[in-house]
């Protein structure tokens, strides 16, 4: 069930939060991948549930989520726990004496936290992968154990598999965006600035933002809301009627599958006869950012080897996942010269790109070029992980860049059940309009898909 669905169960008095917190707990315990879960806090969660039933007993909800179950990535501050960033290394940290603000947020809006969900370590890779507690299965997984997508990997799978109608992850690099593709949810990333940003463990303090992954794009906007402080959406349903959506004709198509192509293509149609505008133009900034970062590098490198130096060559790295850290460790490549030369050109792209959302105009094309591929074979090849990591984070990336939102919606599956998706984007600060657009777009784009 969606979130709403949840609040109006609540509202309605056809269940109590102790009750549904009770269930979710349940559901947790029952579900056969342990990789899900890091942390199940349920001692927290019936103390919180418990005053939720009470408050509507006496008529006093703090608002339309109070008592809805929600999951955190394990790198949000929840207090009295360490938070450990999907890393064995990070296990023995102090516990956080207080909430993340964002936590707190949620907590005060009344919904119930049941705990800490699996991450790629340390948040670096597209990939979902976790030696440490365990890869989630993605939910969608029917021939063998497939990937979840990274890094919020059990964020989206806990939706996905309903032990959860609301996960919140972090987006650095498609973080939110990919698993929610890969795994057939809605994931909704913010433009900089949108949430506070204190008590999250960070990879890239430039490029870092948060997400919401959830069944509906409605679910997106009521929590978008929650972790603004505000009761109610600033986001309103709008017409399709003249909407201008862009299509890139470069860079974001490359090593695309068919299944992928054609549901674009098929909802992308949708949209077009619900009476969009569509225009397929090529977008020189994305050659230019593909360009810059094959010349001097990437700027998450060089943050993630600044945060985590000590740790990739020090004594005790063997411990961290040999992908993550030989990531991390090309960072030490880029110079001084290169990395501010990537932060100028950055600002001036993401001036220059302003004009493309003239208008309200979107974005569009897929969140993901492939669906997801076996778990196995990644583990197995770490030469094939590096090209499918790549490729998985290439699309999502560049709105990161840029300092776009973007919304990730289901578009459809391949042939073996494997859901595909599109990803609109808008520019830095345009959020509740791109929330406006999806609100309308959702039903059209997930006509033949629900």
């Amino acid at each position: 069930m969606t979130a709403m669905q949840l609040a109006a169960m609540l509202a309605g008095g056809a269940m109590d939060a102790e009750a549904l917190t009770e269930r979710t707990l349940a559901d947790i315990a029952a579900c056969e991948d342990l990789a899900i879960f890091t942390t199940v806090t349920a001692e927290r969660a019936r103390v919180e549930a418990r005053a939720s039933a009470h408050r509507a007993r006496e008529g006093r909800a703090r608002g339309p989520l109070d008592g809805v179950p929600v999951a955190w990535k394990d790198l949000f501050d929840i207090a009295g726990l360490p938070t450990t960033a999907g890393s064995r290394a990070l296990q023995s940290a102090t516990p956080a004496l207080q909430d993340a603000p964002v936590v707190a947020r949620l907590r005060d809006a009344g919904m119930v936290c049941v705990g800490r969900v699996n991450m790629t370590e340390f948040a670096y890779s597209g990939i979902g992968l976790n030696p440490h507690f365990g890869t989630p299965h993605n939910a969608h997984s029917h021939d063998a154990p497939r990937i979840p997508g990274g890094s919020s990997s059990g964020s989206a799978v806990a939706v996905a598999r309903g032990l959860v109608p609301v996960s919140i992850g972090s987006d650095t690099g498609g973080s939110v965006r990919i698993p929610a593709a890969f795994n057939g949810i809605v994931g909704y990333k913010t433009s900089g600035g949108r949430y506070p940003m204190d008590g999250i463990f960070p990879l890239s303090r430039t490029l870092d933002t948060l997400g919401v992954l959830a069944h509906s794009v409605a679910d997106a906007a009521i929590v978008d809301a929650a972790l603004r402080g505000a009761l109610v959406p600033t986001a309103r349903p709008r017409t399709l009627a003249g909407q201008r959506i862009l299509v890139p004709r470069n860079v974001v198509f490359d090593e695309v599958e068919l299944p992928v192509a054609d549901n674009f293509e098929a909802a992308l149609g949708r949209l077009a006869a619900a009476g969009a505008v569509v225009e397929r133009t090529r977008l020189p900034v994305f050659d230019e950012i593909m360009a810059l970062i094959a010349r001097h590098g990437a700027i998450a490198a060089a943050e993630a080897y600044v945060l985590h130096r000590e740790r990739v060559d020090g004594p005790d790295a063997d411990a961290i996942d040999r992908r993550v850290a030989s990531r991390v460790r090309l960072g030490a490549k880029m110079s001084v010269f290169d990395y501010v030369t990537v932060l100028q050109e950055r600002r001036r792209l993401i001036a220059e790109s302003a004009s493309l959302f003239v208008g309200g105009a979107v974005i569009a094309f897929p969140t993901v070029v492939h669906t997801a591929p076996r778990i196995a074979d990644l583990e197995a090849d770490d030469e094939l992980f590096g090209k499918i990591n790549s490729r998985t984070l290439r699309n999502t990336m560049l709105g990161n860049f840029l300092d776009w939102c973007g919304i990730s919606i289901p578009t459809g599956t391949d042939e073996v059940g494997l859901p595909t998706a599109i990803l609109l984007s808008g520019g830095p600060g345009t959020d509740d309009d791109l929330l406006s657009l999806a609100l309308t777009a959702e039903p059209v784009i997930r006509s033949d898909v629900m």
